[in-house]
């Protein structure tokens, strides 16, 4: 236990400015690591196996803390008070605890969708929000594995673990080449590419769930711009879910949720 007074201290680098998304991109690739938030999500992190390197935590949480590191005893964990997480962070530290983890090396695309019936790909999604909630629906709906394109937003980005509730680690996934190679190696894993979409020949959710293929690659676009020309070319299908009152679509996160719930595995 290493008490800190000084939100300036070089041991608690890995904690400083979070709020900052281009800092974070530029440290967390080169120094492997990322940030888990609250006892619950960095529970979530050991529990996948997952390394800590340091934990930076307030007086009040430390008994939840000491009991997940018990495995742990050489990880130094800085003691804080609350103003000093704040200025240490850039924001308020409500849930009391954060780890900087090592960041595990990311597993083939062949052996993450081997075997699955229902896999989520995330195609330049940008906003750490709805890749943690899609992560979250994911897990909670049944989806094997969640596969995010090249430009996509980092799930282990700290507002994406957090909002997931720490699903990204129960969740296997891993990044995708580009579509021109990964369609194939996704075929050859017998999962047909459904994009969900608006389109002229779409098909609604109900008709495509009807004549469900038994593998099924589920695929969603970033807000506005939704899913490139390049994915829609790849795809086998496009689903579309019917909409009422006027509105054309849903937000890619509750679209995941809908479509997720009705494609799970147990409803067919």
């Amino acid at each position: 236990m290493v008490p800190i007074d000084r939100a300036d201290d070089p041991r608690i680098a890995d904690f400083r400015d979070l709020t900052d998304v281009a800092l974070r991109r530029v440290r967390e690739p080169e120094e492997g690591l990322y940030i888990a938030e609250s006892a619950k999500v960095i529970a979530r992190a050991l529990g996948a196996g997952h390394q800590p390197r340091s934990v930076l935590a307030q007086e009040k949480w430390l008994p939840d803390v000491a009991a997940l590191l018990e495995q742990h005893a050489d990880i130094p964990v800085y003691l804080v008070s609350s103003a000093i997480a704040e200025q240490i962070t850039g924001y308020t530290v409500h849930r009391g605890a954060l780890a900087a983890m090592h960041r595990p090396a990311l597993p083939r695309v062949t052996d993450v969708v081997a075997g699955a019936r229902l896999v989520v790909i995330l195609e330049d999604i940008m906003d750490h929000t709805n890749v943690g909630a899609i992560f979250r629906a994911a897990a909670g709906l049944g989806a094997d594995a969640v596969l995010v394109s090249p430009r996509c937003a980092d799930p282990l980005y700290r507002r994406s673990v957090r909002v997931s509730m720490g699903t990204v680690f129960q969740v296997p996934w891993t990044r995708i080449p580009e579509w021109r190679e990964a369609r194939g190696m996704l075929h050859d894993a017998g999962l047909h590419l459904a994009a969900l979409a608006l389109s002229d020949d779409a098909v609604s959710l109900d008709e495509f769930v009807a004549n469900r293929p038994q593998g099924v690659a589920l695929m969603l676009g970033a807000e506005g711009d939704g899913l490139s020309p390049r994915a829609l070319a790849a795809a086998d299908t496009v689903v579309t879910i019917p909409m009422a009152g006027g509105v054309d679509s849903l937000n890619v996160a509750a679209a995941s949720a809908v479509a997720l719930w009705a494609l799970r595995p147990s409803a067919s």
